[in-house]
């Protein structure tokens, strides 16, 4: 009599799920960078130099005169949440003296705003101030570190 256990199969490939081809939020994420400290020195020539020799020109950080209205930016994103956290930031948000000071009040605006309203309005605050601000694309993950 022939033996009536069921045979198994070998499986040679593996067996590969269904992928979406919906971008995942990773791969829409754009990284927000401080401003860099160096500044670029007053005069023509220096300038040139700075530009010639520097390892990324574009790393030089902005100019001061456009910190009142980044700061207006920070205010502005602020102005209808009344709470002892709104106030404090915005003090502090008036004493920054660099781009590179507001840049890290950024999740601090995030918070304050989220908590009086919700996260879609935080985030949209968000994206309003980050347009101050170098970005780049996220690093590959085939990308050394």
């Amino acid at each position: 009599m022939p033996d009536i256990t069921p045979m198994r199969t070998l499986h040679l490939f593996p067996r590969w799920s269904a992928r979406s081809t919906a971008p995942t939020p990773s791969s829409l994420r754009v990284e927000v960078c401080p401003p860099s400290l160096r500044q670029a020195p007053a005069s023509a020539w220096q300038r040139l130099m700075f530009w010639l020799l520097a390892p990324a020109p574009l790393d030089a950080a902005p100019p001061l005169s456009r910190l009142p209205a980044v700061q207006a930016d920070f205010r502005a994103c602020l102005a209808d949440v009344p709470t002892a956290d709104a106030r404090a930031l915005l003090e502090r948000i008036r004493l920054g003296r660099t781009l590179r000071e507001l840049w890290h009040l950024r999740t601090e605006v995030y918070r304050v705003v989220a908590v009086h309203h919700d996260q879609r309005e935080a985030e949209s605050r968000l994206l309003q101030l980050n347009r101050h601000f170098p970005t780049r694309a996220p690093r590959s993950a085939f990308a050394p570190l």
